[in-house]
């Protein structure tokens, strides 16, 4: 009996060593890899093109919880929700079209462009005696038709949790759960005017599952043996932001195509079907039953371009700025 224990005993430690070793095994690291693009992104990428690209601009779009990680033990100073939200919405707003429905303008580090071009401006008239700016060396920057504003709204954990588990001669297993919630709003904002054309809100659940198992006998008279193993799957905060953040621009972009405020550069039979599947996806009723809405000449909009001017709610996208020979650019860029 004593045989048999010390064998149990020496086969657990050997397991246990094995498993660490598989842990810190540089072998077993894996390679930095490219992010796979999620479901939504899919359906960024696909949309069509805005006819015109809309000038858009984002400053900031940040994290008004305030929230700290939930901890069972020590508070962390963690935040709940990721910091760089704005990065994922230029992101998702470049994805949008592939690339052919904004015109994604930078502001969130402005101040970093403007300190580049002064040195430009101050390199140019040391070196080449400029006393006015070059127009085709430093174009004047482009500005925005329209500001995205928002943020993170909300973060609820513990929205829903449970588990099962069952026990029978010392052998047993158990599963957990737990889901948060992330909830963000994102609005269209008009610089011309200042009205906020459209306004849309998304929910993004969190889950959190553990399964366990583990044995509990005894072997011998006094030798008592015990075994516990279990894996724990957590979807990632920043992935559920990133889908949030993109799924809520998919909606800004359909609610966008149902006011009039732009339209998609494709056939009115496929832009009528984007914008009712986004409505019955929306009112959760199926698609056949959406009806689209009028204008006020009487015609229905669909959702595709017709021969109009952009409505005078939206900035122009070259936001009007004086004409600049195409080898400006190079020039500028590299100081010359």
């Amino acid at each position: 009996m004593a045989r048999f224990s010390s064998l149990a005993l020496a086969s657990i430690v050997a397991l246990l060593a094995s498993g660490g070793c598989a842990t810190n095994n540089p072998a077993s690291w894996q390679p930095p890899t490219m992010a796979k693009p999620s479901p939504v992104q899919n359906r960024l990428l696909a949309l069509p093109n805005s006819g015109k690209r809309i000038a858009i601009a984002v400053y900031g779009f940040t994290d008004q919880t305030g929230q700290f990680k939930p901890t069972d033990g020590v508070q962390t100073l963690s935040r709940a929700v990721t910091q760089g939200a704005t990065s994922i919405l230029v992101k998702a707003l470049q994805d949008a079209g592939n690339r052919q429905f904004f015109q994604v303008i930078e502001r969130e580090r402005l101040d970093n462009v403007l300190r580049e071009r002064a040195v430009i401006r101050e390199m140019r008239a040391s070196y080449l005696g400029e006393k006015q700016v070059n127009p085709q060396a430093l174009p004047p920057l482009l500005f925005a038709g329209l500001l995205l504003e928002g943020g993170i709204i909300g973060f609820d954990s513990n929205v829903k949790t449970g588990g099962a588990g069952a026990r029978f001669l010392g052998i047993g297993g158990s599963s957990q759960y737990r889901e948060d919630t992330v909830t963000l709003y994102l609005r269209a904002v008009s610089v011309k005017t200042g009205e906020v054309l459209t306004s849309v809100n998304v929910r993004k659940s969190i889950a959190s599952v553990a399964l366990g198992a583990n044995a509990f006998r005894y072997v011998g008279f006094k030798d008592l043996l015990e075994l516990e193993a279990g894996v724990t799957f957590n979807e990632p905060d920043q992935l559920a932001v990133q889908q949030a953040v993109e799924k809520a621009v998919y909606a800004l972009i359909a609610e966008g195509a149902l006011q009039d405020l732009w339209c998609f550069g494709t056939t009115d039979d496929y832009a009528a079907t984007l914008v009712r599947d986004y409505v019955a996806e929306r009112e959760s009723i199926k698609a056949a039953d959406v009806k689209l809405p009028m204008r006020a000449d009487g015609s229905t909009i669909s959702g595709a371009c017709r021969p109009m001017t952009r409505p005078t709610a939206i900035a122009p996208a070259t936001g009007g700025r004086p004409a600049v020979p195409p080898t400006a650019m190079p020039r500028a860029a590299s100081g010359s």
